[in-house]
């Protein structure tokens, strides 16, 4: 794959389509979202491009006061390992905290700590209940 420049934007909407696309790869599993409805409420979300491809995307929920939760981080796999995912976390880091959010919080598997750790964010204990 030749060389190209990735460009990052932010609260660009894509389509469940155009995400559908990366996330089964990604993921592993199809994509059940439904965009239209979770991205209004959210305090930001970005998408990197290749041209007019969709290559990666990150969203932001919040809580409508100081934090904010990193939500689906997905790059496309043969896009993978360029700093995408990083780069995308970094932009909606910036704009989340320009927008009044004082924290922002992300739940992960151990085998991503490092990853995580390099994006600048640092273990915390944290709890979780299973409602589906």
């Amino acid at each position: 794959m030749a060389t190209t420049e990735i460009i990052y934007r932010l609260d660009p909407f894509p389509t469940d389509a155009e995400l559908a696309q990366i996330w089964g790869p990604a993921w592993g599993e199809p994509w059940t979202g439904d965009l239209g409805r979770m991205l209004p409420r959210s305090i930001v979300h970005a998408c990197a491009y290749d041209g007019d491809r969709l290559v990666g995307y990150v969203n932001v929920a919040w809580d409508g006061g100081g934090h904010a939760f990193l939500l689906d981080p997905t790059v496309d796999v043969a896009y993978q390992r360029r700093g995408i995912a990083r780069e995308l976390i970094r932009h909606v880091a910036d704009a989340a905290r320009e927008r009044g959010a004082e924290w922002l919080h992300v739940d992960y598997e151990p085998h991503l700590d490092g990853f995580y750790t390099a994006c600048g964010f640092r273990p915390t204990a944290a709890g979780l209940i299973r409602l589906a």
